[in-house]
């Protein structure tokens, strides 16, 4: 029995191996996909790319597609992309904080913009401030976001009480940044210089879904993909949602 659990173990370790996007979630892959195949998007900025998948979506849609130029933001840049990164001389990389104007200015014009689990972390400016930032300079929106599902409007998370914030998050009030930033929230973050409460780095918004169509409405853009991708985590009340807009002509 052993021996047989050792093979499948050896087969697993060698499919996995071979394809680094077999991690990645298979419904932001499928954005990607409806994106490219069915929008021909031909150039993307990938914004908050690099934590826990190093970039992944960014790489799948370049090796997967015709890409013809892409952008990818991030705070904090590891070796690892900057080692892919020379694979793919279309790619630029630009390290910041993607809801600054400078860092959407040197972005610049592109197809396709990627907020995978990016916007419910975005405060001053907001989540909806953000998308506006973007809207002028592309003519798709990629969203997957984990939604509110037990509220009719969006609710800043840290407004209902520690104790219902963390019935919202799928972390523990032990664990770090959380432990750090909940023992005095107006404490002045030194990489964002701003209140540990608007940091980008815990959870932030419970974002609705008509909120969301609401807002990308107004901003000239229409729902062309809609998914409702589950449960997150075991949270009673936040799932994934997946989105793809696109700008109305």
């Amino acid at each position: 029995m052993s021996s047989v659990r050792n093979l499948i173990r050896s087969a697993v370790h060698r499919i996995v191996g071979r394809d680094p996007n077999i991690q990645l979630n298979p419904d932001k892959k499928e954005l990607i996909d409806f994106a490219c195949e069915r929008l021909h998007m031909a150039s993307f900025a990938d914004l908050g790319a690099v934590w826990n998948v190093e970039g992944g979506y960014t790489f799948y849609a370049m090796e997967r597609h015709h890409v013809q130029s892409a952008v990818l933001v991030d705070s904090e840049i590891t070796q690892p992309v900057f080692v892919k990164q020379h694979k793919w001389p279309r790619l630029q990389i630009i390290q910041g904080n993607f809801g600054e104007d400078a860092i959407a200015r040197r972005v610049g014009q592109v197809d396709g913009v990627f907020f995978f689990d990016t916007l419910l972390h975005q405060v001053k400016p907001d989540w909806n401030e953000v998308l506006e930032l973007y809207a002028a300079n592309c003519k798709h929106m990629l969203v997957f976001n984990r939604q509110l599902t037990n509220s009719s409007k969006t609710v800043r998370l840290l407004d209902l009480g520690i104790e219902e914030y963390f019935r919202h998050v799928p972390h523990r009030a032990d664990e770090e940044p959380y432990k750090t930033y909940i023992r005095d929230l107006d404490i002045i973050h030194p990489v964002y210089n701003k209140p540990y409460r608007d940091a980008p780095d815990i959870w932030q918004w419970g974002i609705v879904d008509a909120d969301l169509i609401r807002v990308l409405h107004s901003l000239g853009f229409q729902m062309q993909f809609y998914k409702n991708c589950g449960r997150c985590a075991n949270l009673k009340n936040i799932e994934d949602h997946a989105f793809v807009f696109s700008k109305s002509t």
